[in-house]
């Protein structure tokens, strides 16, 4: 094999995007190689241009530069948005009507790794797609020209298209926590023209992020939001995660509304003017999400976890409504169908500004018993093999119903319990809901039998 065709890090070609460590195995010649395969891929579709952005990584710029460099050795044009939130990338694909993009970002990873996030032709890459971009590099199958550069600022027609479409009923005051990811740089103004007050938290870019990790999916990271909330008479509390395409919130008086509830408000809210349309959720959210989308007069359909299987579902199904307990939700209704949390904060305000308390509205959806996200740290491929095992082998006590199409939803009549191999990194993914405590013990300690079966030794995180 030529120097010019040597393998690439295996390890960073993920499910749904690559990510690596940033200057070992993620460097600026690997990402141009990597460059060079997805402008082949976009030449053989007939694409003629990719829009891409980057988030507030100290590697962005370089990484980025790397990234145009490759796709215009295909041939193929590339637009510099510049540094942006991933789903304002996503917006400029639509926008400047070349139907393509990546987004440089490490999303809420560590400082030191970034990655990509990619789209060709209106298509989220995931699975093969990605590996296909690793075999076409190493095999040299690539479209050899000379793409043209340019720069567009789309920030300025992302905002006017939101406020163009949203109105709150009446001014509110919320806090914002943007933990110095890339979203600081333009939410501020978009909740301001919408005619909030605002509290800002962290919303200066800074790769470091000195205060805490971006990634609002984990409750130690929403502590200065809730303070904040505490310390002012701000109704709400909205947090971004690093590339501001997932959404957390927080109550006046501290409680976290997980995504799960919040498809509930968007569902009812959509369902409104699209009744009798599915509603799609991944595996990981609450059972009592299903009956509500019922009663509201839509189909619930749940589905396996990952933002670009989430919309390649929405996309098959024509469904204005898709969500993830990550903290992914995609609009398709009034909206372009990709995960942008800026929106989904905005569509959140415009359903509270039309009650005088957004908090009971909040605090009266349906809850249950319920664990947040654990994980059980494994070797690299043992988290499929083990669940392969289970699905094959494992007997649950008083099981009602198996689901198998993300790892095992094991659904009892009074509880769940989730075990899914992680696509990203080497991880098995629990999940318990329950009616109550006393069944959500129950519950926690059939799954601790069925493992501990199946793995004797193994370091259980409940």
């Amino acid at each position: 094999m030529s120097e010019l065709n040597a393998a690439l890090p295996s390890e960073i070609f993920k499910a749904y995007d690559i990510r690596g460590i940033v200057g070992k195995t993620l460097t600026a010649e690997i990402v141009r190689r990597i460059g060079h395969g997805l402008g082949s891929l976009a030449a053989e579709r007939g694409q003629r241009a990719v829009a891409v952005g980057r988030d507030g990584r100290l590697s962005g710029p370089e990484l980025a530069s790397a990234l145009m460099e490759g796709i215009r050795l295909a041939g193929i044009d590339t637009i510099d948005v510049g540094r942006v939130p991933t789903p304002v990338v996503y917006f400029a694909a639509h926008h400047l009507g070349c139907d393509s993009c990546v987004a440089v970002t490490g999303s809420h990873n560590p400082p030191d790794y970034n990655g990509l996030k990619m789209v060709v032709g209106g298509e989220t890459l995931a699975g093969e797609a990605i590996q296909g971009i690793r075999q076409r590099v190493e095999a040299g199958d690539l479209c050899h020209g000379a793409g043209q550069a340019s720069g567009a600022d789309v920030g300025p027609a992302y905002l006017a298209r939101i406020v163009g479409d949203v109105r709150l009923a009446r001014p509110m005051k919320i806090v914002i926590d943007c933990g110095n990811g890339v979203a600081g740089g333009i939410a501020p103004e978009l909740f301001r023209t919408l005619g909030c007050e605002l509290v800002e938290l962290f919303c200066e870019v800074d790769g470091n992020f000195p205060n805490h990790h971006p990634d609002p999916s984990r409750p130690e990271n929403l502590q200065d939001l809730i303070r904040a909330l505490r310390d002012t008479d701000a109704e709400i509390g909205l947090a971004f995660d690093g590339d501001g395409d997932r959404l957390g919130v927080v109550t006046r008086d501290g409680q976290i509304i997980y995504p799960d509830r919040q498809l509930m408000l968007f569902a009812a809210d959509v369902l409104g003017r699209c009744p009798g349309q599915q509603i799609i959720y991944d595996v990981k959210c609450t059972r009592l999400l299903a009956p509500w989308i019922r009663e509201h007069g839509g189909e619930p359909l749940m589905w396996k976890t990952g933002h670009a299987l989430v919309k390649a579902k929405l996309k098959e199904t024509g469904a204005p409504l898709a969500g993830e307990m990550s903290g992914h939700v995609f609009f398709k209704e009034r909206w372009f169908g990709f995960d942008d949390g800026l929106y989904a904060g905005v569509r959140l305000l415009e359903i509270l500004s039309r009650a005088s308390d957004a908090n009971a509205v909040l605090e009266a959806l349906p809850d249950s018993s319920s664990t947040p996200e654990l994980n059980i740290a494994m070797h690299e491929g043992e988290p499929f093999t083990l669940l392969d095992e289970l699905r094959r082998d494992a007997h649950f006590e008083g099981a009602r119903e198996i689901i198998t199409i993300d790892g095992l939803r094991v659904e009892y009549a009074d509880g769940f319990g989730l075990a899914r191999p992680s696509n990203t990194t080497p991880v098995v993914v629990l999940r318990f809901e329950a009616d109550n405590r006393a069944a959500l013990d129950r519950i926690r300690a059939d799954f601790r039998r069925v493992l501990n079966a199946a793995r004797p030794g193994l370091i259980l995180p409940f």
